[in-house]
């Protein structure tokens, strides 16, 4: 056993209401620089749709992820080093601008500055890459809310796969079309094809928490990275040529505070928390034949943090103790492991996802009410779970590589919930039969109420800080160095370099550690008079 720990999330999709605040908050946080114009570490994409960047989902074209040779090893998707060389100077296997989006402004000038006259004056849409009138196309939420879903929502990899096995099942006709909203980051991956991708180890996971970062300056700009993120969560900036990507905002996460996606969340659908896993099994894992079986085997390889020879080995792999009591604590262990409502995205992609979801259940409660049955009704809600709006099939394809069985158990346990509560707070006796047919007890079952919809700030992020005993040097050495971004000389700095004129700002005022601290109360209130 070779224990480690992660920094892994958790988002419900049921609270879902799709306003993109995670989105605009994380990029005004971290790519608001020139060259990054398109670029979403966070978007929240509506499905059925294509997605951002459209299409990223067919590995057929793009060659994303792992899969298993004839020998039945583990290689990426996109070809060995042999490969990679051929082609380190010319990648077809990348998302070209269009498929992201190409950014533009418009010529407001126009409006403030025309003469007077008879015709009214346009503001045109100018790219923001190449200064030049365009013709909008595209953009990352061009099928937010199913627009366009009739004419384009048959371009979704997913509706694809799914036609191929059962023709009816997804239709986008008015009445019978569905949807819900998807946010999306980088996973974080336990075994991440990113950086086995990257010729120069610009990429690294960080053996600490599990973060994957891209040390800019060791970045060469070869986007073999781009190709090889089955999520396509890795961008390149054209104005400094390097690749960057989502940091899990880990100048927070090293003090204590969540994700700046997490703390901005409308729904408050985010959980943050310690995984261990044991690393040993990694491989084994996600080396696995069927990829139906590829969900169970990562949960074989995350470890119980109440057993006490996990705690030895802990102790013994130096893994802080604050750290392991944090993975006692955990939402995202309690939601995976031990609820086991929470699926990974795409397992197939064998990359060993660690930013999960639970499935959606409110479309099956509305489309019930809309029939005139009681939409939160045990005995109506588990026999409309086969017959949902939003298919069985079409989740299982996104969460368990086509598996239907954890998905129709998960959202078994949401039904069991919901009514199960509804009877406690009309004052009634809940069956206990409610909660047997979901493999739970009552007492699990308002835990997991607890969990999903009334808990606090500090049970639904439990970020261990240990590093705060060394907090002096982490301010003064760790964080600007790990930045690297606005370091002296660095892709941050003003000035033109060897990659074009630079994007960025004049270097900010180092923010301490001890300035994070200090907003903590005001962020995790829930009354005004406290912060």
């Amino acid at each position: 056993m070779r224990p480690m720990a992660q920094i892994a999330m958790v988002m419900n999709l049921d609270k879902c209401i799709g306003c993109h605040t995670c989105s605009v908050t994380c990029k005004q946080a971290w790519t608001n620089r020139r060259g990054m114009e398109y670029v979403w570490f966070n978007n929240v994409e509506t499905r059925p749709g294509q997605g951002y960047p459209r299409r990223y989902e067919d590995q057929d074209k793009w060659r994303g992820g792992w899969e298993l040779n004839r020998r039945g090893a583990l290689t990426l998707k996109a070809g060995g080093r042999f490969r990679k060389l051929a082609g380190i100077f010319s990648n077809p296997r990348l998302p070209e601008i269009k498929d992201y989006y190409e950014p533009w402004t418009y010529e407001y000038r126009n409006l403030t500055d025309a003469p007077l006259g008879d015709d009214y004056p346009v503001a045109r849409p100018v790219s923001s890459i190449t200064g030049e009138p365009m013709k909008i196309e595209w953009s990352s939420n061009w099928d937010d809310n199913l627009g366009g879903a009739p004419a384009y929502g048959d371009l979704d990899p997913m509706v694809e796969r799914l036609r191929q096995e059962a023709s009816d099942k997804v239709r986008f006709a008015y009445e019978q079309t569905f949807m819900f909203y998807l946010p999306r980051i980088c996973e974080h991956c336990l075994n991440p094809s990113c950086v086995a991708s990257c010729p120069s180890g610009a990429m690294y996971k960080r053996a600490e928490d599990g973060i994957v970062l891209v040390d800019q300056d060791h970045c060469r700009g070869w986007r073999m990275c781009v190709t090889g993120c089955p999520y396509k969560k890795v961008y390149f900036n054209h104005a400094t040529g390097k690749a960057e990507k989502c940091t899990l905002c880990y100048p927070r996460i090293e003090v204590g505070l969540p994700t700046v996606c997490s703390e901005t969340c409308v729904g408050r659908l985010r959980y943050l928390g310690v995984l261990l896993y044991d690393a040993d099994k990694v491989t084994a894992a996600a080396s696995v034949p069927d990829d139906k079986d590829l969900y169970e085997a990562q949960l074989g390889v995350f470890l119980d943090p109440d057993d006490p020879k996990v705690l030895r080995a802990c102790e013994d792999a130096g893994i802080p103790r604050e750290w392991t009591e944090a993975a006692r604590r955990s939402p995202v262990h309690a939601l995976v492991s031990r609820y086991r409502v929470a699926l990974p995205l795409h397992p197939e992609y064998r990359t060993m996802p660690m930013v999960w979801y639970i499935p959606p259940l409110s479309p099956v409660v509305d489309a019930l009410s809309d029939t005139g049955h009681d939409g939160e009704d045990a005995g109506n809600l588990f026999g409309a779970i086969d017959t949902l709006r939003i298919p069985l099939e079409y989740l299982a394809e996104m969460f368990t590589a086509g598996d239907t069985g954890p998905v129709r158990a998960s959202l078994e346990k949401l039904a069991a919930m919901r009514s199960h509560m509804r009877a406690l707070n009309l004052g009634e006796t809940p069956d206990p039969e409610i909660a047997s047919a979901a493999g739970m007890r009552p007492a699990d079952i308002e835990a997991l109420y607890r969990l999903l919809a009334i808990a606090k700030y500090e049970e639904r992020y439990v970020i261990p800080t240990a590093a705060l005993g060394d907090a002096r040097r982490l301010e003064e050495s760790a964080v600007p160095a790990e930045c690297s971004l606005d370091h002296p000389g660095g892709p941050g700095m003003g000035g033109d370099g060897p990659f074009g004129r630079d994007s960025g700002r004049r270097r900010l005022p180092l923010v301490s550690v001890e300035n994070f601290h200090l907003l903590r109360g005001r962020q995790s209130s829930d009354d005004a008079e406290d912060a």
